[in-house]
């Protein structure tokens, strides 16, 4: 990015929001800051803003209610989670409503802009790459799009960057780690299942459309993705669901 990246900090803290835009703004990053959740969405559809940084227990709405309701305007805008909560059900509704990655409160300031970072480089224009195919399966990393026989898929940001990491590498084994640092851009938790939780979220779209590509499970490496193909003859993943662990708490 040419210009300071925006981030909108949504925080009804006024300690936490004061210590976390200072920091950033030290960073070299323009940071708008809201108190309630109304006021965040606010700030989204009137400003350019490149990231958002969502506490989960709001005042008004919550950072769950937030995060779905800006999703129908800005699919595509990297959001994180801030949370205080230890209960792994909040983890999962954050995620499920299209949050890209969370936080835990207390964090290390480091960790924090080491993730934005992360998501920042993920939506960076300044590079245009082709389009990924494999069959019927198209996905256009510069509109941000994912189409089966011209029927969008909707994917959240993580999610399309997680199925277009393993389509790009198709029929590769590829352990969590390397998922992990090149989808999340930082250091992976051995701990956390959080990439586990993805790859089911992404199998189930692909699902919905009829797309019969397949993630398959490489029990002691990671993940494989297999080419779709109307004549294959894949195993099927696994029915099991993960949910965030405890250690992603």
């Amino acid at each position: 990015m040419t210009e300071s990246p925006h981030i909108l900090l949504v925080e009804d803290e006024p300690d936490v929001a004061s210590f976390v835009q200072q920091g950033l703004e030290e960073e070299g990053y323009t940071v708008h800051w809201a108190k309630t959740g109304q006021r965040g969405l606010e700030y989204i559809r009137q400003s350019a803003i490149d990231c958002v940084l969502l506490d989960i227990r709001l005042p008004d709405l919550s950072g769950i209610e937030v995060c779905k309701r800006l999703r129908l305007h800005r699919p595509d805008l990297p959001v994180m989670m801030l949370t205080a909560l230890d209960a792994v059900e909040d983890r999962v509704k954050g995620l499920r409503a299209g949050a890209d990655d969370y936080l835990p409160k207390p964090f290390a300031f480091d960790e924090l802009i080491a993730r934005i970072d992360a998501l920042l480089r993920r939506v960076d224009r300044t590079q245009q790459p082709s389009p990924v195919e494999d069959g019927p399966l198209v996905l256009d990393p510069a509109a941000r799009t994912c189409t089966y026989h011209g029927e969008e898929v909707d994917l959240t940001p993580t999610e399309f960057d997680l199925l277009a990491f393993l389509m790009a590498r198709n029929g590769q084994a590829l352990s969590r780690d390397t998922i992990h640092r090149e989808v999340w851009g930082h250091d992976f938790d051995r701990g956390t299942n959080l990439i586990d939780v993805y790859v089911n979220y992404v199998r189930h779209k692909l699902d919905d459309v009829g797309c019969d590509a397949v993630i398959e499970t490489v029990r002691g490496v990671g993940y494989r993705y297999t080419t779709c193909s109307a004549d294959a003859e894949a195993t099927s993943p696994s029915s099991d669901e993960p949910t965030p662990s405890e250690a992603d708490v």
